[in-house]
C-alpha cells in the first residue's frame, strides 16, 4: 500500500481541493484520512455516513482535590504557566493554561494535586462512496494536535485491508501536525501557488519533509495567475530534483464545486482536466495503476 499525504506550506493553496479530486478519480482501492485536525473539512465534499465516534484523550492536566487542599498556594507559586488560579476562595486549575508538566503534583505537601487525562477531541470513522474516511475534531483550546494526527493515521491503517492507497489530507505549515502527518509516509504532494509567500513556505516545507525520507512531488495551483513566479517555482523544483506532477489553472468551476460541497472532478472543466493529468503523473511515479 502506498501512503501519500497532500500538504501545503500555507493555508489557502487548494490542498483539500486537490486531495478530494485525487480521492474522487483515483480508481484504486483506498482509505482516506483527514489529518488537518484543527480544521478538518474533507468530509464536506463526500457526504460521509458516520460509523464510529471515539473520545480522544490527550496529555494529562492537573486537578486539585478541594478536600485535601490546605490552601497553602505552593502549587500556584511554582506554576510557570499561570494555570493555578484563585476562585471563590479556593485554588483551581485553569485547564486552558495547564501544560501538563506535573510540577504542582511534586510540590504539593498534601498530595491534593493529581494529573488526569482530559478529553481533547473526537475521532470519527465514516463510510463514503470513495472509501472509508478517518477524521477528527480537536476541541477549541486543546493542544496535542500532533498526537491526534497520529491516532487518525493509526485508525486509517487499521481500515486499509485490501487498499492500494492511503490518501491523507494534511495540515498546512511545518509544525507538529505536519510532522506527525509526514512521518511514515511513502510520498508527499506539496500543493503550492505562484505567490512570494507560498514560494517561501514551499522551500521551508521541502526542508522539513526531506528529514522524513518520503518522495516529494509538487502541484502548482492557479499557476496562470503569476506565470513569472510559477517559472521560479519550477526552476527551484528542477534544481532540487523534485517532480512537478501537475499545474492547475485558475478555474471558477473550482469555486462553484467547493460552494456546493463536491469534488471539482465531478464536472468537466479546465481544472478537472489538469487534475486528471496530475493524477496520472503522480500514480505513474508511485507505481499505482
Amino acid at each position: 500500500m502506498i501512503r501519500l499525504a497532500v500538504v501545503s506550506g500555507k493555508g489557502g493553496t487548494g490542498k483539500t481541493m486537490v486531495t478530494a479530486a485525487l480521492a474522487d478519480i483515483s480508481g484504486v482501492p483506498q482509505v482516506l484520512a483527514d489529518c488537518d485536525v484543527d480544521a478538518a473539512n474533507l468530509e464536506l465534499v463526500f457526504e460521509p455516513r458516520r460509523l464510529t465516534t471515539e473520545e480522544f484523550r490527550g496529555l494529562a492536566a492537573a486537578r486539585i482535590d478541594p478536600e485535601r487542599c490546605r490552601d497553602c498556594g505552593i502549587c500556584a507559586d511554582h506554576c510557570r504557566f499561570g494555570a493555578i488560579v484563585r476562585r471563590d476562595d479556593a485554588w483551581e486549575v485553569d485547564a486552558l493554561h495547564c501544560e501538563g508538566c506535573g510540577v504542582c503534583t511534586y510540590v504539593c505537601p498534601t498530595g491534593a494535586v493529581r494529573m488526569e487525562q482530559r478529553v481533547c477531541g473526537e475521532i470519527y470513522t465514516s463510510a463514503t462512496d470513495r472509501g472509508n474516511l478517518v477524521h477528527a475534531r480537536l476541541f477549541p483550546g486543546s493542544g496535542n494536535s500532533g498526537l491526534l494526527v497520529t491516532e487518525v493515521k493509526k485508525r486509517a491503517v487499521s481500515l486499509a485491508d485490501g487498499a492500494d492507497l492511503l490518501l491523507a489530507d494534511g495540515p498546512p505549515g511545518i509544525g507538529c501536525p505536519l510532522i506527525a502527518t509526514v512521518s511514515g509516509m511513502d510520498a508527499v504532494l506539496i500543493v503550492t501557488e505562484p505567490g512570494v509567500s507560498a514560494f517561501h513556505d514551499l522551500e521551508r516545507l521541502v526542508t522539513v519533509c526531506r528529514r522524513f525520507g518520503p518522495r516529494i512531488f509538487v502541484a502548482i495551483n492557479r499557476f496562470d495567475l503569476a506565470e513569472d513566479i510559477c517559472e521560479r517555482i519550477e526552476d527551484y523544483c528542477e534544481k532540487e530534483g523534485i517532480v512537478v506532477a501537475g499545474k492547475i489553472p485558475f478555474d471558477p468551476m473550482v469555486i462553484e464545486a467547493v460552494r456546493n460541497g463536491r469534488p471539482v472532478t465531478r464536472s468537466e472543466s479546465p481544472a478537472t482536466d489538469a487534475l486528471r493529468v496530475l493524477r496520472d503523473n503522480l500514480f505513474f511515479e508511485l507505481g499505482l495503476r
